[in-house]
């Protein structure tokens, strides 16, 4: 049982308690997901790495309905603990884990570290980067809302 009540739809209900806020958040997530441009296997293993780093299980279970025909399949998923060797990542999609962890680990360490940011100009536009960040914002926050609240952690979702 959540932290503020049950709720019929628990991975969505709980926005009830804080229409206005809630509403607007839940604007911001489906922006992240239909509006994003990150390549699909990049956004979700960046995702993956934050939703292990939160201990969210409705993070972990959510799955994208695209991600087959995106090359989105398990293995991306089960090695996202070990992006840092697994050879199944793309230089692209470590550099994204990579960017997960630290934001959600170390963020300060992360923005002073000039080497990161030469590789990750390598590998990523501004406006790659800026999704990257704004969706792992939004990762991070809610993930850890819905963690810390007890919420949806039963749910298995597919965008």
């Amino acid at each position: 049982m959540s932290r503020i009540g049950d709720f019929d739809d628990d991975a969505a209900g709980w926005i009830a308690r804080s229409p206005d806020i809630g509403i607007a958040m839940a604007g911001y997530t489906n922006a992240v997901y239909t509006k994003n441009r990150l390549p699909l296997r990049t956004r979700e293993v960046a995702r993956m790495v934050i939703a292990l780093d939160n201990e969210c299980v409705v993070c972990q279970n959510t799955r994208d309905a695209a991600g087959a025909e995106a090359g989105v399949d398990e293995d991306l998923y089960d090695h996202a603990a070990e992006w840092r060797t697994w050879p199944g990542y793309s230089p692209q999609e470590r550099l994204a884990a990579e960017f997960a962890t630290r934001f959600a680990n170390g963020h300060t360490e992360l923005r002073d570290d000039e080497h990161f940011w030469e590789r990750c100009n390598e590998q990523f536009s501004p406006e790659l980067l800026t999704d990257l960040a704004l969706s792992c914002a939004m990762w991070l926050g809610m993930g850890r809302m819905l963690r810390t609240l007890d919420i949806g952690q039963a749910c298995k979702i597919t965008l």
